[in-house]
């Protein structure tokens, strides 16, 4: 795993400023790429390629980058892994044996000359992998960017002061002179709904992300006349289209031959991912998703397989001790580390520098904890993310269509009723019905607060006119952001627009593609990439192998969610080699007692950054619904943890830049 960074810029009188902007722009992103780090300039045309190594396979000086082609026709600088490139080595040199002249037996180098026989897009189409990078053609003096079909490797760009700029994170941008750093307060409001930012927006205007499954090309003349947008990114492989095709073409198979089909793909994308030059291990929580990749590294591995997993003193949040049984029956020499609420704390002055633009899902902190603790053994660690948009994990796959059932049975007038009557009994004020008081200390009176939260929820889906707009309410934050943001609009997101979302033969199903386009790309890799590459941790996730999201689109709802069980079909794979009491228990997030938090040790911090005079003056957000959330979740009248880490996590990340500028 790397960093990637560069520009293309024609206006620079020395070769000598170029490169000390390129290096520049290469060492803010120097976490991604420890190892080594280089520049690949031509002052003639403008264009500067950087790069940050961080070596896993052929660690030796043949694999640094960037790297020119056998021609010398094409430059690349390329962050991630090609788990098939052995295969397509193979392949060039049957059919392109004079330009198969190899330097080392890196991946980049077999990447970069199928390039250069097949062309970008056919390369694209046959690379097995997890991927962002540039690619300069001195022919076509064109500039080529392309990010991995399912978005695990991040790539920002965009036009700044008439430079085009890209790079893996912002740092990068932000540190050439050009950039100017102005927030977009539109792409505001989507945090606040969301919880992160979706492509292709950025926290700044003029600056976007790359979409997956996409690349752009930037010709010379139009980077240096540029005026407007530039053309639209080029799909080379889409997960829409591959929704569809597979609810056209459903496995015909009966759910054993489903079970066995899905086990050898994902023993294959495990194998090849297994491949690595240096120390490999795994996450472990004990769940379902990691307990399985464990497992299929397990069996092919002829050595114990290291894993690791993170305790909480708190049992609430604590899955420690099941990674540990699985860990033993499968015997794999097992890592664990408790760790203590100070130590998460800790953790919460990093997030602006790691995360490089605002995000709050906070399950971030537990992440970045156990990939600090596993980079202390290993470079490469594989995780079992992205199983639950496939194969149906979330209980919202099962319980948002029930839901819905209910309301649409109801009558209208009695749901307008019914939540009428909750926001009388239950306000978030205090009422003389049923006052709320302090947050009780005891487990019955927190338990009751709960519940309370759950009631006053579920008043609000009841006035739902659709299933698609319960979804939407259901996982949005804010539910109207443009009211908290000054001078914002909301701009459309595929959540908020269900004319966009796939068709699919259930709702069920159409929640996991919606799910899948949004908050697995935007949210859960952006999660793991930038806490892991925050300490040089290289992550692979076998289940987002393409074969094995386009298999796991043809199984019908039956073989994902059977007699209301999660995850059957996967379950059935774990069950080969894990005994079913092992895993068997309630699905559990990586979360973090953030509510508690907000009202103890983190309770001066909060206060500062959500000070109404501050806010005021930075003119952001208006203070008034923010500060009432803040003073119900002191109080215990309403848990609004949620709601206030969004804007917490923006007013963290403003703070940082301002005081780094």
């Amino acid at each position: 795993m790397c960093g990637v960074a560069g520009f293309l810029d024609g206006r620079y009188s020395t070769s000598e400023e170029a490169f000390s902007i390129a290096r520049d722009m290469a060492d803010a992103v120097a976490h991604r790429g420890p190892d080594d780090v280089s520049v690949w300039l031509d002052s003639e045309t403008g264009i500067a390629l950087a790069h940050r190594r961080l070596a896993i396979i052929d660690t030796s000086p043949a694999g640094r980058q960037p790297m020119e082609s056998v021609s010398r026709r094409h430059i690349i600088t390329f962050n991630g892994e090609i788990y098939n490139h052995v295969d397509i080595r193979r392949q060039l040199e049957i059919r392109f044996p004079d330009a198969c002249s190899w330097r080392g037996h890196s991946d980049t180098e077999t990447f970069l000359t199928a390039i250069e026989c097949w062309g970008l897009e056919k390369a694209l189409r046959a690379a097995v992998g997890m991927f962002a990078f540039a690619l300069w053609d001195r022919q076509d003096r064109m500039l080529y960017l392309a990010r991995d079909r399912m978005g695990e490797k991040p790539l920002y760009y965009g036009m700044q002061n008439g430079v085009f700029l890209f790079g893996s994170e912002l740092k990068a941008l932000a540190t050439h002179p050009a950039f100017g750093g102005d927030i977009d307060r539109d792409t505001l409001t989507l945090l606040l709904r969301h919880s992160y930012i979706p492509s292709p927006r950025s926290i700044y205007r003029g600056v976007r992300k790359l979409p997956a499954g996409t690349y752009i090309g930037v010709a010379l003349d139009v980077a240096r006349k540029y005026v407007g947008e530039f053309p639209e990114p080029q799909r080379y492989w889409s997960l829409r289209k591959v929704v569809a095709d597979g609810c056209t073409h459903p496995f015909e198979g009966n759910p054993s031959e489903a079970v066995d089909v899905l086990h050898d793909l994902l023993l294959q994308a495990v194998r090849q991912q297994m491949a690595a030059d240096v120390p490999l291990g795994a996450f472990l929580s004990g769940g379902i998703d990691s307990s399985t990749i464990v497992a299929l590294m397990q069996a092919q591995s002829d050595r114990p397989v290291r894993t690791f997993t993170i305790g909480f003193g708190d049992p609430d949040y604590n899955e420690a001790e099941y990674a540990a049984a699985v860990a033993k029956h499968l015997g794999t020499d097992h890592t664990e580390l408790y760790v203590s609420a100070g130590d998460a704390l800790d953790v919460i002055p990093r997030l602006p520098v790691l995360f490089d633009e605002p995000f709050a899902d906070h399950s971030q902190i537990p992440t970045f904890l156990v990939a600090k603790m596993a980079r202390r053994h290993v470079t490469v660690a594989l995780s079992g993310d992205g199983s639950d948009e496939m194969f149906g994990g979330y209980r919202h796959y099962s319980r948002t269509p029930r839901l819905w059932q209910a309301i649409s049975k109801t009558p209208a007038s009695l749901c307008r009723l019914g939540a009428h009557a909750v926001g009388v009994l239950l306000p978030h004020g205090s009422s003389r019905l049923l006052p709320d008081g302090p947050l009780p200390r005891t487990r019955l009176g927190q338990r009751w607060s709960r519940a309370k939260v759950k009631v006053r929820k579920l008043a609000s889906l009841m006035e739902c006119h659709s299933p698609e707009q319960l979804y939407c309410r259901q996982i949005s934050r804010w539910s109207n952001p443009k009211m908290v943001v000054c001078g914002a609009s909301e701009p459309s997101t595929v959540l908020a627009d269900p004319t966009s979302w796939p068709e699919t033969p259930d709702f069920a199903s159409r929640l996991m593609a919606v799910d899948a386009l949004s908050y697995l790309p935007e949210d859960i890799l952006v999660k793991v990439d930038r806490t892991a590459m925050g300490v040089g941790l290289e992550t692979r996730t076998p289940f987002l192998d393409h074969r094995v999201v386009e298999f796991a689109w043809r199984l019908p709802l039956s073989v994902k969610i059977r007699n209301g069980c999660q995850k059957w079909g996967l379950r059935q794979v774990l069950y080969k080699y894990v005994p079913k009491q092992f895993v068997e228990r309630p699905k559990a997030g990586f979360e973090m007692p953030l509510a508690s938090w907000l009202r103890g040790p983190l309770r001066d911090w909060a206060e500062a950054l959500l000070d109404e005079r501050r806010l005021q003056e930075e003119g952001f957000f208006d203070p008034q619904p923010i500060r009432q959330k803040w003073h119900e979740h002191l109080s215990g009248r309403a848990h609004w943890g949620g709601h206030l880490w969004s804007v917490l996590m923006f007013q963290a990340w403003l703070e940082h830049n301002r005081c780094s500028g």
